[in-house]
């Protein structure tokens, strides 16, 4: 018999309206669901799975689109876990993500916790106008660091598409199977690094943040212009403290001060 498994949906979306950004549409449905914070400005959104976790055979979906000329930052409450999976099942993750004209959106979850013999596969997408402003940044932790777990067989796919008035402005993929812990050991993959983080920002002033970046990260971290509007970064780090310690700082530039509460508690 199929054990039970999780569902979770959500769609929501953004609205400039009487001079403030203001919730448009929502709809959330199973085990995924949308907190809004108070905010002075734009509108947060903090994802929670009620199902305390993700394993293999669930299934979770999001949409979010920001407005012409609204701003909304979507994160999660905590760090999200990846549990063990029975074989032949794989849990999925699907993002779309929607940037109307002269609007920002920032899709910044906390950290995605790899467990030892996972199965996990997402995948974002991202659709934007013109002069829309985009912000995303995943952070990845391999393993329960502190009770010194070892990915000794784990799978996962990560995939992510951008695109600007239909032309495709980034497309990024990972992909990890079998001893995961082995592969981040060479020193040509991540020398022995535990945690990393993808950051891909476009907006028309991106390049102004480049010097501030590279000045700001450590050895381990690297960023480039890549496009006139388009900043990618990688960085690489020991455990998911020294990760957000140095992913804080620059967060705190790219959201101007805008990062969401539960990323500092």
């Amino acid at each position: 018999m199929d054990q039970p498994r999780a569902v979770g949906a959500a769609r929501v979306s953004s609205q400039l309206k009487t001079g403030k950004t203001r919730l448009a549409n929502l709809r959330q449905s199973g085990s995924l669901k949308l907190l809004f914070p108070r905010k002075t400005s734009g509108l947060e959104a903090v994802m929670i799975n009620t199902a305390g976790g993700i394993t293999g055979g669930d299934r979770f979906s999001i949409a979010a689109e920001a407005g012409d000329n609204s701003q909304m930052t979507l994160t999660t409450q905590a760090a999200e876990r990846i549990y063990r999976a029975q074989p032949g099942q794989i849990a999925r993750m699907d993002t779309r993500l929607r940037v109307g004209a002269h609007a920002r959106l920032n899709w910044m979850p906390q950290e995605t916790i790899l467990y030892n013999r996972c199965a996990f596969q997402r995948r974002l997408t991202a659709d934007l106008a013109e002069d829309a402003e985009l912000l995303v940044v995943e952070p990845l932790v391999f393993g329960r660091i502190a009770m010194g777990e070892v990915l000794s067989q784990a799978h996962f796919l990560d995939r992510i598409d951008i695109r600007r008035c239909g032309r495709r402005l980034y497309y990024d993929a990972v992909k990890l199977d079998g001893d995961v812990t082995a592969k981040l050991a060479r020193p040509a993959v991540a020398n022995g690094a535990q945690s990393m983080a993808n950051l891909i920002f476009t907006a028309p002033d991106a390049e102004r943040h480049l010097t501030f970046i590279r000045e700001t990260l450590p050895d381990t971290g690297g960023v480039s212009l890549i496009g006139p509007d388009l900043l990618v970064m990688r960085l690489l780090a020991e455990d998911s403290f020294v990760l957000r310690k140095s992913l804080l700082p620059i967060l705190d530039r790219l959201t101007d001060n805008g990062l969401p509460l539960c990323w500092r508690l």
